[in-house]
C-alpha cells in the first residue's frame, strides 16, 4: 500500500468515533482506528500484523475468527451484539458489523469491522424492560386491591347495614301487628331509631374510608389532620403533624398527597414496628414537599424499590404530576418518605365563606 493510502487509511479511521479495523483474509490486522487502540491500552505496533488469538481473550478471539470467516466464505455482512470486559474489568456491549473487502478483481481480499459501544443504550433497555414489568405488577396489585376493597365494603354492607334493614323490616312487621298497644310500640320505635342512628354512622364510616369528604370540604390539611388522628387512635402510635395553615391546594394535588400519605402511614403501622411517626408538610417554592418519617425497624435503600408495590404505587401517583417519591432508610434506624409534588401554581390563601 502506497504511502499516500496509507496516510488516507489513518484519517478515515482515526475520525470514525468507534472501534475500527481491517484485516485481510486470514483475520491479521491491517489497521485500526484510534479509538480501538484507546478501548483496548495499545498501541498500532501491539494489533497490526497479529490476529485476534494473539491480542483477545480465547472466548472472544474464537467468536471474532469465526465471523471473520463467514463473512469471507459468505461475502455478506454480518452484525451482531456483544458483550465483553475491557481492561478496566467493565463489561461493556457493543454493536459490531463486518462487511466484505472486495479487489478490482471482485475477491474478497479481506474484511473491514466497526464496533459501537452500546452500553448506555442496553441499560435503557434494562430499565424500560423492569420499568414496563413494575408497571405491569403495580396494574395488578392495584386490580387486586380494588377486588379487595369491593369485597371488604360488600362484607360491611351485607353484615352491618345488610342485618340493620333486616332487623328494621322485623320491628316494623311486629309493630304492625301491635298498633292497638302504644306503650310496647313507641318502646320498639325508640330502639328502631337507636338501629338507624348506628346505620347512619356505619355508613359515614364507610363513605370516609372510600374517600374523607374532608379533604373536599376542608382541605387537604384537615384531611391529613383527620388521617393522622385516627390512624393514631385505631394503631395507639402516637403520629404528630406540622403543616403549613392556610392553604388549598389543586383537587390533584390534594388527591395524591393525601393517598400518598396514608400509603406511607399504612406501611408505618403495618411493617415498621414504629413507637412515633411524624408528618411534616410545607411548601419550597413551587412544590409541595412533605416527610413521612418513623423510629422503627426501617429499609434497607439497596431493597426500596424492589417488590414493594405499595411503594411503586406512590411514586407512580407523584410521577403523573411531575413530582417524585424518594425513599431514605436505614435498618434499624426508621424510615422517612419525602414527597415533592409541583404545584401548577401558587397556592391560593382561604378567603372567607
Amino acid at each position: 500500500m502506497s504511502g499516500r493510502n496509507r496516510w488516507l487509511e489513518h484519517a478515515l479511521l482515526d475520525n470514525i468515533p468507534d472501534m475500527a479495523w481491517l484485516k485481510d483474509r486470514e483475520s491479521r490486522y491491517l489497521a485500526v482506528s484510534a479509538t480501538y487502540l484507546d478501548v483496548l491500552g495499545v498501541t498500532d505496533a501491539d494489533v497490526i500484523g497479529r490476529r485476534p488469538e494473539e491480542i483477545w481473550p480465547a472466548d472472544i478471539a474464537r467468536v471474532y475468527l469465526k465471523t471473520d470467516q463467514a463473512v469471507v466464505r459468505s461475502g455478506k455482512r454480518r452484525r451482531y451484539e456483544e458483550a465483553r470486559r475491557g481492561p478496566d474489568g467493565l463489561l461493556r456491549w457493543y454493536d459490531t458489523i463486518k462487511s466484505p473487502i472486495w479487489d478490482e478483481s471482485n475477491n474478497i481480499v479481506g474484511t473491514v469491522g466497526i464496533s459501537r459501544d452500546i452500553t448506555k443504550r442496553k441499560a435503557a433497555e434494562a430499565e424500560l424492560i423492569a420499568s414496563r414489568e413494575q408497571l405491569r405488577k403495580l396494574s395488578e396489585f392495584e386490580q387486586q386491591t380494588r377486588e379487595q376493597e369491593r369485597a371488604r365494603i360488600a362484607r360491611e354492607l351485607h353484615d352491618e347495614l345488610g342485618q340493620t334493614l333486616t332487623a328494621i323490616k322485623m320491628d316494623l312487621a311486629w309493630m304492625r301487628d301491635r298498633l292497638g298497644e302504644p306503650d310496647i310500640v313507641q318502646a320498639r320505635i325508640e330502639r328502631l331509631i337507636g338501629i338507624a342512628d348506628r346505620s347512619v354512622v356505619d355508613l359515614r364510616r364507610i363513605a370516609t374510608e372510600l374517600r374523607p369528604l374532608i379533604l373536599d370540604e376542608l382541605g387537604l390539611r384537615a384531611a391529613i389532620e383527620w388521617l393522622t388522628q385516627s390512624m393514631s387512635e385505631r394503631s395507639g402510635i402516637p403520629i404528630t403533624l406540622a403543616f403549613e395553615d392556610g392553604q388549598i391546594y389543586d383537587p390533584e394535588v390534594s388527591t395524591a398527597a393525601f393517598r400518598i400519605v396514608q400509603e406511607a402511614l399504612t406501611n408505618v403501622l403495618r411493617h415498621g414496628a414504629a413507637t412515633h411517626a411524624e408528618v411534616n408538610a410545607r411548601n419550597e417554592g413551587d412544590a409541595l414537599v412533605i416527610a413521612v418519617s418513623d423510629d422503627g425497624c426501617g429499609i434497607d435503600r439497596a431493597t426500596s424499590g424492589k417488590g414493594r408495590l405499595g411503594l411503586a404505587g406512590m411514586r407512580e401517583r407523584a410521577r403523573l404530576l411531575g413530582g417524585s417519591v424518594a425513599i431514605d432508610g436505614k435498618v434499624g434506624a426508621g424510615t422517612t418518605v419525602r414527597v415533592r409534588l409541583p404545584l401548577e401554581r401558587r397556592p391560593r390563601r382561604k378567603t372567607a365563606r
